[in-house]
């Protein structure tokens, strides 16, 4: 079942990451023309890096290194880019709040960087419950493991 949302999932994540990218790129270049920019922007653009090469990971790890996609380590790259998600959207809206501006283009840009990233948290909170009720249904089972009984020998028989 949770195959059937997964990559649609993964491409909304993808989608958001790129539109974030934009978004803190934009504002962290233009901050105070150019001359500085908050660390608050500068952590959102990594976030957006980082979930970029983690749904690299996510999408092609399973489809064809399937021995690189241990279900702990999806579980692990989903928690910790929902972390880092979370932290970004609060720190960026606690800055943007504090700014108090509301009609300079980089801190719309900020704004709505910030309501984007709640949603790609939102996003991650979503895939790391589905990883984590996969982790909890395959705990008894040895994926690391092959049954032997399950081997297939040409000389059954002979």
């Amino acid at each position: 079942m949770a195959v059937d949302f997964i990559l649609p999932l993964r491409a909304a994540q993808g989608v958001l990451a790129l539109l974030l990218l934009g978004l803190t790129a934009y504002a962290a270049s233009d901050w105070a023309d150019g001359v500085w920019s908050p660390s608050d922007l500068n952590f959102n653009v990594f976030a957006s890096v980082w979930t970029l090469l983690v749904l690299a990971y996510l999408v092609v790890a399973p489809l064809r290194f399937p021995k690189f996609a241990h279900k702990f380590g999806i579980l692990a790259a989903d928690a910790i880019t929902m972390i880092f998600w979370f932290a970004g959207f609060i720190a960026l809206a606690v800055m943007v709040n504090n700014w108090g501006c509301k009609h300079y283009g980089p801190c719309r840009a900020a704004i709505a960087a910030s309501v984007f990233g709640a949603i790609e948290w939102l996003l991650f909170v979503a895939s790391t419950v589905m990883a984590a009720l996969h982790v909890m249904r395959t705990r008894h089972s040895h994926s690391g493991t092959h049954d032997p009984g399950m081997e297939v020998h040409p000389n059954v028989g002979t």
